[in-house]
């Protein structure tokens, strides 16, 4: 359960392929970042997307690992919320620090790419609602930070896209002392912002998304900036049809960030995944035997 989306998967421990998968934005955070909880709205959005999993997969036929990241991290009310889950759906939340977050990440995208990019030496780019993850991976070295900065809590501090595009490289420069003098031969990009962009300039929108066509792919950072100009001159209607309800401001907003990421890092291109946190929970889970 992250700070905007909750995404579940099953998945094959033999073949390391999904068996199930489901997704629904739920807007964990949106507006812990004015009251410091998590809102009775965001919880109701939870719990109906968490009814409705539970359809899909019956929790209680099955063995499930579940962890959450940001919004739980720093919302005061984050104990209650996972508690009422637990009696209600049966699922036990771990709450994870940054650093677990980016390992399980690296653990999806990697066994997703690993039949078509080189993984030598990469620099993993992982943009959440509530933060961002950036490792820098190589054969002898795995360096990696969180950064609590991520869409949700920046689309909410500023009013428009115009401030945002204004805004976000001071914001943004939290992270340049850590990826001072670090380099990669490519970057990674995962999560929403990438994979909704890639999905849109193939035409596929939000009820047609196929992961299997986004794992892999490059895009340029105009790729990035086209889209967003296309975006922004649709009504919200039409954009939401094509990115998903109430996600069109946050991937405007994103789009922005990516960019600025992008150009920090020294990057005009990036692969993106599909496949990231949800993935590396299952696949990193493969070995345990439970009874």
């Amino acid at each position: 359960m992250g700070s905007n989306t909750l995404r579940i998967v099953k998945i094959d421990c033999d073949t390391k392929k999904r068996v199930k998968e489901y997704e629904k934005a739920v807007g964990t955070a949106k507006g812990l970042y004015k009251n410091k909880n998590i809102t009775y709205e965001a919880k109701k959005r939870i719990f109906e997307a968490l009814k409705e999993a539970n359809a899909v997969f019956d929790f209680n036929s099955n063995v499930v690992f579940a962890v959450t990241t940001e919004a739980m991290r720093i919302a005061s009310n984050a104990k209650e919320i996972l508690d009422e889950i637990k009696q209600k759906f049966g699922i036990d939340f771990k709450i994870i620090d940054g650093k677990e977050e980016a390992r399980l990440t690296r653990i999806g995208v990697e066994n997703a790419l690993k039949d078509t990019v080189k993984l030598d030496s990469y620099v993993l780019f992982d943009l959440g609602g509530g933060s961002c993850e950036l490792s820098f991976i190589n054969k002898n070295n795995i360096l990696s930070k969180s950064f609590p900065f991520g869409i949700v809590k920046l689309a909410e501090k500023y009013k428009n896209i115009e401030d945002i595009k204004l805004h976000i490289p001071n914001d943004l420069k939290v992270v340049d002392e850590f990826i001072k003098n670090k380099s990669a031969d490519r970057l990674i990009a995962t999560a929403g912002t990438p994979t909704t962009v890639c999905a849109f300039l193939q035409g596929m929108d939000y009820n047609s998304y196929d992961y299997t066509k986004i794992n892999g792919k490059s895009l340029h950072v105009e790729d990035f900036t086209n889209a967003l100009e296309k975006l922004l001159s649709m009504d919200k209607q039409t954009r939401e049809f094509w990115v998903g309800t109430n996600r069109g401001d946050l991937v405007c907003a994103g789009i922005i960030i990516v960019t600025c990421i992008m150009e920090k890092l020294n990057f005009s291109t990036c692969i993106v995944s599909d496949d990231g946190l949800r993935e590396g929970l299952a696949i990193s889970k493969c070995k345990i035997n439970v009874i």
